[in-house]
């Protein structure tokens, strides 16, 4: 199976393990302190590797160093830490839910921005994907009048989508572990000062905060965030931001399996409806 084959189902695994990996041992650490932790550790081994394997590919980052900076610190840092913000005061179910529209947005914002077209049948597949989420999150539609919970979720869905665009526009080609490197050092930045500046920051180390850290530097950071850039120099950016349907299904399913946590045939519905949303859309692409 080629990588291009692969990395779609790759992706899904470590994306949605990660969701795991916080709720086996969140850490006791302020959220934006540790998000500028992970993102200095893997920023720096992951520069140190591709400077050593490949050093003469960082040249194709010429001319694109601060856009491909930029929409790191828009996919990693804002996303993530508007989304650590919303879940203070909505549930990770609601979170979920908000981030369902993510797909929909960068299909809608491509066709302007980068000539994407969808067929009828692609758009159903997305409207099946978003239900898909809903069923599997089991909302409650009280709560989304939660408004500053509703307001951080909304952000950190329009920090992915900016981020995804603007790498889709102008960093396509950029070799993917070099642009991965830049960003979550950029990144890294972004989070560090925010922390300074809004957080009383403190943190305790133990095994299931190193577990944790050690899961989303690896798995997520270098492995899930390189393959997402990966598919986005490859593919068109609806179709890879459409992915992101099958992580709450499928966190659902390893939350079962793992942590042996209840998984309602309402979850399983949804985590099919989903899939089939996503088989919809993966279907063939219109361009200009």
């Amino acid at each position: 199976m080629s990588m291009a084959a692969l990395a779609p189902f790759a992706f899904i695994c470590l994306w949605s393990g990660a969701f795991i990996a916080v709720r086996a041992g969140l850490p006791d650490v302020s959220p934006l302190f540790f998000l500028a932790i992970r993102f200095v550790i893997a920023g720096l081994l992951l520069a140190a590797i591709v400077s050593l394997w490949r050093p003469l590919r960082w040249r194709e980052l010429r001319g694109k160093w601060a856009v491909t900076a930029l929409a790191g610190v828009l996919i990693n840092g804002g996303y993530l830490s508007a989304a650590y913000i919303a879940m203070t005061e909505i549930t990770g179910a609601t979170m979920a839910l908000a981030g369902s529209l993510q797909p929909i947005m960068v299909a809608v914002l491509s066709g302007p921005m980068l000539g994407d077209k969808f067929r009828p049948a692609q758009w159903l597949g997305f409207g099946l994907g978003t239900a898909g989420v809903a069923l599997v999150a089991g909302v409650n539609v009280l709560e989304l009048n939660t408004g500053a919970g509703m307001a951080w979720a909304l952000a950190s869905v329009a920090f992915m989508v900016a981020g995804t665009l603007l790498f889709a526009r102008y960093s396509k080609g950029v070799p993917a572990a070099h642009a991965n490197a830049l960003q979550l050092l950029s990144a890294a930045v972004f989070c560090s000062l925010l922390a300074l500046v809004f957080e009383d920051v403190h943190i305790v180390w133990t095994a299931a905060t190193i577990g944790t850290l050690a899961y989303l530097i690896f798995g997520v950071s270098l492995g899930g965030m390189g393959l997402y850039l990966f598919m986005l120099n490859s593919g068109t950016a609806g179709k890879v931001a459409a992915n992101f349907y099958l992580t709450p299904g499928l966190t659902a399913v390893f939350g079962f399996v793992l942590l042996g946590e209840t998984l309602p045939l309402t979850a399983l519905a949804g985590f099919g409806m989903a899939m089939a949303g996503l088989w919809l859309i993966q279907s063939r692409t219109l361009r200009r």
